[in-house]
């Protein structure tokens, strides 16, 4: 999925710069290039709600400013880390 776009609810936001599918662990990491000046965001995979394999294209069920105000992703966080950039987006976090 590496290169796809990403489309949130009300529109493009970037693009997937990095996946993993590591058990208890998925997630994307979304480059959202020059929309706010290249930040990088973990985003779980649980948000994922249609994958176009022909249009390159993955939306998830998160609004371009619930991307735009979440944690950067740190290239060398650990699961701890992982855990509480998820926690943005679920029950209790500020995200949803």
């Amino acid at each position: 999925m590496v290169g796809f776009k990403v489309e949130a609810t009300d529109g493009h936001i970037g693009k997937v710069d990095e996946d993993t599918d590591e058990v208890g662990a998925s997630y994307i990491v979304v480059d959202t290039g020059p929309w706010i000046f290249g930040k990088e965001v973990l985003i779980p995979a649980g948000t994922v709600v249609r994958v176009g394999v022909t249009e390159k294209e993955i939306q998830v069920s998160l609004t371009k400013d619930q991307i735009k105000d979440s944690p950067e992703y740190d290239k060398d966080g650990d699961a701890t880390y992982r855990d509480q950039r998820g926690q943005y987006y679920g029950p209790g976090g500020t995200g949803l």
